[in-house]
């Protein structure tokens, strides 16, 4: 950005987001809007400004080194790509989890990439980030394939990879406006643990990332990630981000088993509990990962483990204010 000079992440425990953050009110306001008709996407988008804005303060306040624009636009990470690529059409309501549904999206022809879906989002907030860099997220092939249903394709490998054809389009509008860190989101892998699964999204990323002139980040939260592990660490990515702090950080014994040797975006947040961690906890955390002598303090990024939307705002900023000064301190030390 002209005027704004550009923000130096640390060499050592870079502090990140996965991505969402909880709703700030003109978001909502602006998805009843277009989900109702009364404004274009282009209007849905400016009105979307001052939650973006807000989330963005929030992040640099607590001190967050690399950023996100909070998803303040996604409804749901699944629907919102749906809604607005070439093929796909409005589903029933599914149910996901406890009382949470979603609008399960049907693929009623074949797939294209129309328009920039989710870039309007992140310029703005690059706009406002004080240089700081913003992450380019997508949702990855393998959950938008696991969560639609299809109709047209009838073949998962083939709809995979028409899908990781039009992510892999819009992560070049990212990159063509500057992005340099792109993250795809793969929930849905770690819930089928089985090697031919891991092959095919391996498969599907390398459409997605082939000579993507950008970090390269995936993150997968929950389920049974130890099983793929081992599958995971040949794929075309520079970095994982895990989840460890809700499994009680089970997933360590593992990268060291396996010889785990790529960037680890570290998840030290539970972002299902209101509770906030304190800094010492924090610390502890990323002092275990450090004495178990699996990678260096460079290619350690220190995040939460999930998305924050269903944490209340002040609680999600508290988390990320401890987290940063965490590791601030294990800088001093590692």
């Amino acid at each position: 950005m002209v005027g704004v000079a550009l923000y130096e992440v640390p060499r050592k425990f870079p502090t990140t987001v996965v991505g969402s953050y909880p709703k700030i009110p003109p978001a909502d306001e602006a998805i009843k809007k277009r989900r109702a008709g009364e404004i274009s996407e282009e209007e849905f988008h400016e009105l979307v400004k001052p939650a973006i804005k807000a989330v963005v303060d929030d992040q640099i306040e607590a001190g967050v080194d690399i950023i996100s624009d909070g998803e303040q636009s996604r409804e749901d990470m699944v629907v919102y790509f749906a809604e607005r690529i070439e093929g796909y059409a409005p589903g029933e309501w599914t149910r996901i989890f406890d009382n949470v549904y979603f609008r399960k999206p049907v693929v009623t022809s074949r797939l294209a990439w129309k328009a920039p879906m989710a870039v309007a989002d992140w310029e703005y907030a690059t706009s406002v980030s004080q240089g700081r860099p913003v992450k380019a997220i997508l949702t990855g092939p393998y959950t938008m394939v696991e969560w639609s249903f299809d109709l047209h394709y009838r073949d998962r490998r083939e709809f995979m990879m028409e899908i990781a054809r039009v992510i892999r389009r819009e992560l070049d509008e990212f990159v063509a406006r500057g992005a340099e860190y792109v993250q795809i989101d793969e929930p849905a892998l770690s819930t089928r643990p089985w090697r031919e699964e891991v092959e095919l999204a391996r498969e599907a990323l390398e459409i997605v990332f082939k000579g993507l002139q950008a970090k390269r980040i995936v993150h997968i939260c929950y389920g049974r990630i130890e099983k793929i592990l081992p599958y995971l660490l040949d794929f075309p990515v520079d970095q994982f981000d895990l989840e460890f702090k809700n499994s009680n950080f089970r997933l360590l014994k593992y990268l060291k088993e396996y010889g785990y040797d790529k960037e680890l975006g570290y998840g030290v947040i539970d972002v299902h509990s209101f509770q906030v961690e304190t800094v010492k906890e924090i610390k502890d955390a990323i002092d275990t990962l450090m004495k178990l002598d699996i990678i260096g303090p460079e290619k350690v990024y220190v995040d939460p483990d999930c998305g924050l939307k269903r944490l209340p705002r002040e609680i999600a900023k508290a988390k990320l204010r401890n987290m940063v000064e965490a590791a601030r301190l294990a800088r001093e030390e590692w």
